[in-house]
């Protein structure tokens, strides 16, 4: 039996026999990614005898969240058979922004019962759910630790990062003309001879004239390995139409669908598959550059969990909103001071904003400014100017 697990995970075992459990650790697991209630109740034993079971898992707890903290797998092996001691385990994985994992052992379990217990596990907030129901199960299983859909450190470029684009298909053909690449405007097709990556910070979408035809070009690139993309707010919210999602249209949102509304269903269905696929962020060069639509902080990078997903397209709020009705933005950048340098957009600026080893490459294209790629690892700024005002902005870009 094959078990794949992410990368950075919590796991906790269920219901194993101690020969079970030994078995299992030593073919999958380095010894110290494992945290036993045994092992702290004997550490803890030493130090004073006025001790009780909430003093032994919460001493294992805090270590567990501290390795969670350093993204380190961590595997808890305590007594987990009581949902409040499962739900303490999947609340720590939410608190580090992890995937909590159940791994059960109970060999007496029927095909339809094992349905159940993955069913109720799941229920109880466990992304990833295995039940071996005897010990041969146990004993030949192997466990596979896989990536993260944004861990792609080993992708070292070099890459021409573009910011929001936002339907502005003449603009962006002519951005990548200009940064080299071969571009064939009629068949929605781009790369770059030199080899280099685009990565887009997202917002492909709405206000612009030509939505359906940057969407074409994207999704190609990236079909052909020369790109990746990053879910901007305005593409989430086109998913969640294309979903079927009660959304409010405004803000450019009603253009995009008059153009999709012209198109085949099977392209639309296409567009609705490729938005599904886009994730918040993507690690890249060793861990030395995050791109992200709105920006991300340190300790968020690399992980995944929906609190991350909406951070990463919407930025940080104050909770409050203008006089304009839009929501008043915290200036995260400003109190940055991770390794890895940030590419975001988002909010859309006269002039690339570069602070703390942070960028904001979005200049406001489609409401008459520029549509902006930073080269990397080069920093180089490159751009073009706008066509014409295709959307009037709510408020003047900020300087």
């Amino acid at each position: 039996m094959q078990i794949d697990i992410p990368e950075l995970s919590l796991v906790t075992l269920i219901g194993a026999s101690e020969g079970e459990k030994s078995v299992f650790f030593k073919a999958n697991f380095n010894a110290s990614e494992v945290l036993t209630f045994d092992y702290f109740k004997d550490l803890i034993e030493d130090e004073s005898e006025q001790i009780t079971q909430e003093d032994i898992l919460n001493a294992l707890y805090d270590v567990a969240g501290k390795r969670l903290r350093d993204a380190k797998l961590t595997v808890i092996d305590a007594d987990n058979t009581q949902e409040k001691e499962r739900k303490r385990v999947v609340t720590l994985a939410k608190k580090h922004h992890c995937f909590p994992v159940a791994i059960v052992f109970n060999d007496l379990l029927s095909i339809e019962e094992k349905a159940h217990k993955i069913s109720s596990l799941e229920k109880e907030g466990f992304r990833y759910v295995y039940v071996f129901t005897g010990e041969e199960e146990a004993r030949q299983a192997e466990v596979l630790r896989t990536k993260l859909y944004n861990n792609k450190r080993d992708i070292h470029g070099p890459f021409d990062i573009i910011g929001d684009v936002h339907g502005c298909y003449d603009e962006l053909c002519e951005l990548l003309e200009k940064l080299g690449y071969v571009v064939d405007r009629d068949k929605y097709s781009a790369y770059s001879p030199e080899g280099r990556i685009a990565a887009f910070t997202g917002d492909l979408v709405d206000r612009g004239p030509k939505s359906a035809a940057v969407l074409r070009l994207v999704m190609s690139m990236i079909k052909e390995g020369t790109a990746y993309c990053t879910l901007g707010n305005h593409d989430g919210k086109l998913q969640r139409k294309l979903k079927g999602a009660n959304v409010k249209i405004a803000h450019g949102l009603e253009i995009t669908l008059e153009e999709l509304s012209h198109e085949p269903e099977a392209f639309v269905e296409e567009v609705k598959q490729f938005l599904d696929k886009l994730i918040s962020h993507y690690v890249f060069d060793d861990g030395k550059l995050v791109v992200a639509h709105a920006g991300l902080k340190e300790k968020l990078h690399g992980r995944g969990s929906k609190n991350i997903r909406n951070l990463a397209m919407f930025g940080e709020t104050t909770g409050k909103v203008d006089k304009l009705g839009l929501p008043i933005r915290l200036n995260w950048a400003k109190g940055y001071h991770g390794k890895a340098f940030v590419v975001y957009g988002h909010t859309p600026r006269e002039s690339v904003k570069i602070m703390n080893n942070t960028a904001n490459i979005d200049t406001g294209c489609v409401f008459g400014g520029k549509l902006t790629a930073l080269r990397y690892p080069e920093k180089e700024i490159v751009d073009v100017k706008v066509k014409a005002v295709y959307y009037e902005p709510s408020r003047p870009l900020l300087k």
